[in-house]
């Protein structure tokens, strides 16, 4: 499970196997059937948990009552419960882990802070673990995420040459390079390590996703496209339903910015797989992509999705605040053409970007939306700072064409 390594959920089914009174292999049992929102199953499962840590150690009993609160959806109950019982527990690593990541509790919190918050819980503990080849790889995913990319990149690939079977790892060093604009070493390192990465295992799309950005990079929207069909579309992959949509309906719009045509087909495929496991407004990471998806096809489904939207801000509930909701708005008048009212809506939900979760990489894609409706608008000034302010961060073949389309406007 902390490599990313297909064959968790065979391993605590044997485990449970052999010992069925095993609350921690039950409640690990039930995190998996979370991530793959098989939710009643989770549920299920995790009570079955609660009610054999009943008899279980304190670090157990502990274990378990947080797990169940990640899987009842009591975000705040679980991170609370996770940072006290870490200062008595450090290594407990699974615990530690759901914290961590782009879609951990704190990514998800709705905290604008949540990069130096991972960071620091890492740096808390950093003393209780040492070259673990799990923490080191996820001490270096933070370091990135928090803008420190030549440590981030280094224990990136410390971590790789302590265990090459860790996707984790090798999904931080591929962070790393992004941010790095070090594209070419990415694809390559990717294809490399690839091939013998299981193709069940839950990060095994999303990597692929990742080589397709580098390709976008390049101008190779060919290359992204058929990285698109054979890895990540939805037809039937074995990935968690969030990765699945998130990466499809990214690529998709990052393709259209681009220029591709002829993505309708797979804009109904994404837009009815969000339908399906994303019915409702809720998870606010599948909501600000379900806009990527309905506004590009049509019909009523967005505008349902802004009144749940505005219902769950209204109760307290939107974890984001409004910034998730003109961040959807904004992608509808870009969809709709109407660039300028796209402008008015993204230009003050940017600042609050973070709060959506997710990594820089992903949510970048809102920033590509402002700087291409700054240039269709004939504001090649405004889309022009944004663009300087990225090339002295990091190269891109791509920032630069856009920038030589500003220069034009």
């Amino acid at each position: 499970m902390l490599s990313a390594w297909h064959g968790a959920e065979d391993a605590f089914d044997k485990a449970i196997a052999e010992d069925p009174t095993f609350a921690l292999a039950h409640i690990g049992r039930a995190r998996l059937h979370q991530l793959n929102m098989e939710g009643g199953k989770a549920r299920a499962v995790a009570a079955q948990a609660r009610e054999l840590a009943a008899a279980a150690s304190p670090r157990e009993k502990s274990h378990v009552e947080i797990m169940a609160a990640v899987i009842e959806s009591k975000p705040k109950l679980a991170v609370t419960g996770a940072e006290a019982h870490l200062d008595e527990y450090p290594r407990d690593a699974q615990v530690l882990s759901i914290l961590l990541g782009a879609f951990g509790l704190y990514a998800f919190s709705g905290r604008p802070d949540h990069d130096a918050a991972k960071l620091a819980i890492c740096e808390r503990h950093a003393r209780h673990y040492g070259e673990d080849w799990w923490f080191v790889s996820y001490l270096g995913w933070s370091h990135t995420e928090a803008g420190n990319l030549s440590t981030g990149r280094e224990l990136s690939e410390r971590a790789m040459g302590l265990r090459a079977a860790n996707a984790n790892a090798a999904h931080g060093l591929s962070h790393a390079m992004f941010e790095q604009g070090d594209m070419a070493t990415g694809r390559q390192f990717l294809s490399q390590w690839m091939p013998a990465h299981d193709r069940r295992s839950f990060l095994h799309g999303h990597l692929a996703w990742h080589v397709a950005l580098t390709l976008l990079d390049a101008g190779d929207l060919d290359g992204a496209l058929d990285i698109y069909e054979q890895h990540i579309k939805p037809a039937g992959r074995p990935y968690p339903p969030l990765n699945i949509f998130t990466d499809g309906a990214s690529l998709l719009w990052r393709l259209a910015l681009a220029g591709q045509t002829g993505l309708e087909p797979h804009w109904r495929d994404v837009a009815a797989y969000g339908e399906k496991y994303f019915p409702q407004a809720g998870a606010h990471f599948a909501d600000v992509h379900f806009a990527l998806a309905t506004a590009m096809t049509g019909g009523d489904a967005l505008e349902t999705r802004l009144a749940q939207l505005e219902a769950r801000a209204a109760d307290g509930k939107l974890l984001p605040g409004r910034a998730a909701i003109e961040l959807c708005r904004g992608i509808r008048a870009f969809a709709g053409g109407d660039h300028a009212e796209a402008i008015r809506l993204l230009e003050p939900a940017i600042a609050e970007l973070a709060r959506i979760g997710g990594s820089h990489a992903q949510r970048e894609l809102w920033e590509d939306t402002l700087i291409v409706a700054y240039i269709r608008a004939g504001h090649g000034d405004k889309a022009a700072g944004i663009i300087s302010s990225r090339l002295d961060r990091r190269p891109s073949p791509r920032d630069e064409a856009w920038a030589r389309a500003a220069q034009r406007n």
